[in-house]
């Protein structure tokens, strides 16, 4: 598995795999392309399906029409093999082609091809499922953030450091922001409104509101277009901050403990992205809200003492009780469902741990055994499912039927 900085990437909204991935494409292949004359980048599958909702086109405009006149095309009929979010990059000089380049965006911001596949980052965890790495801790009296440190240095403390201050930024601005949301749906922002009323409340109600109101902080800024962690993805960038940021403010955990929540979190959402894949467009919402709800609920287990059985129990409930969600946005945007979806899987991820800790750890279904399942899932459900916007939600709800 890759290292824990392929996973949480710090960029701008809406989607890693359909705004960061192509515009790290664009500037890979502008790199490559110096003193070309014209560009033309044709979107397939998915990335074209709801690539304008996605601000597909900008991203990758803005990195290449300052060098040169570029033509987008679009072509949501063709599939490429490979993966749904492809993309072929040409480049003219003199009205011929000079350079072309087809690339795929597989989730998280990050890029493959079949010539590339054997070239991605290093692999630097020699231990690959949960099982194996939990056995590991009790063997070794460790838990799962120790074996993050083993495999990535201690130099990983200042990389989750930034990257804890990056999500906790992103909460704040998300809850100091009012207004309506771009794109045509008119969504308004519900954070601060949320957060308000809050404190008009008493107990798990009031806890629970916040847990919400966070969540919907960072997910309303990544529909505007704002910065946040992928976590594991741009869409469910909401999930993992809400619950932590909730956490550090109502039980005062210590900041090196939240970060050790957060390299658990990501080790989970790496077995999930090693053995199957985290891109809606491939297998659906369950592999981004999912994971971010088993993701969330791992780093909640962790802090409030859980033993790696009951971690890893955790993080599986909020996997499994995700199985098939489908990816169906309205209009290509990441507003409906998906804002709504990161305040209740963070909700979950709660009531994961709470179950979770309950028990002792004991249970039938193991998670690597749930991320078999959600690949196997993901690739039976039918391309309208899986973020093409042509079925679900998307096809019933007319922007006129707005919320």
């Amino acid at each position: 598995m890759e290292s824990l900085r392929e996973l949480y990437k710090v960029g701008c909204g809406p989607s890693s795999s359909h705004t960061m991935g192509p515009k790290l494409a664009a500037e890979q292949f502008a790199d490559r392309t110096t003193g070309a004359d014209a560009y033309r980048v044709t979107l397939y599958g998915s990335l074209a399906a709801t690539g304008r909702g996605h601000l597909t086109d900008k991203a990758i405009l803005s990195v290449l029409e300052p060098l040169a006149p570029t033509e987008i095309v679009w072509r949501a009929d063709v599939v490429l093999d490979f993966h749904p979010n492809g993309m072929l990059f040409e480049a003219f000089k003199g009205g011929l082609i000079v350079d072309s380049w087809t690339i795929f965006s597989v989730g998280g911001g990050s890029l493959a091809n079949e010539q590339s596949v054997n070239t991605l980052p290093e692999s630097i965890y020699p231990l690959t499922t949960i099982q194996q790495i939990k056995e590991w801790c009790y063997n070794e009296g460790k838990t799962y953030w120790e074996y993050v440190e083993e495999c990535e240095g201690k130099e990983i403390w200042d990389f989750l450091d930034h990257i804890w201050t990056v999500m906790t930024e992103s909460v704040e601005r998300g809850l100091n922001n009012d207004g309506v949301l771009p794109g045509g749906l008119k969504v308004a922002r519900k954070a601060s409104t949320y957060f308000v009323k809050s404190k008009g409340y008493a107990g798990s109600l009031s806890s629970r509101a916040r847990i919400y109101s966070y969540a919907l902080a960072v997910a309303e800024e990544n529909a505007a277009g704002g910065t946040v962690v992928t976590a594991p993805t741009c869409g469910s960038s909401g999930v993992l901050p809400g619950v932590l940021y909730h956490l550090t403010t109502s039980r005062e955990f210590i900041r090196i403990r939240v970060l050790r929540a957060l390299a658990t979190a990501g080790l989970f959402g790496n077995v999930v992205k090693s053995n199957s894949s985290i891109s809606g467009a491939e297998v659906g919402c369950q592999g981004e809200i999912g994971v971010a709800c088993a993701m969330a609920a791992a780093a909640a287990c962790q802090l409030f003492g859980g033993t790696p059985a009951q971690i890893e129990y955790a993080a599986e409930m909020g996997l499994e009780h995700h199985l098939g969600l489908t990816c169906d946005p309205v209009c290509g945007l990441v507003q409906v469902p998906c804002i709504e979806r990161n305040a209740i899987a963070a909700a979950r991820a709660f009531d994961a741990n709470t179950y979770a800790t309950l028990s002792d750890g004991s249970h039938l279904v193991s998670f690597d055994k749930v991320v078999e399942v959600m690949h196997e899932t993901g690739h039976n459900l039918p391309s309208l499912y899986r973020e093409t916007s042509k079925g679900g939600l998307a096809k019933r709800l007319s922007p006129e039927e707005k919320r």
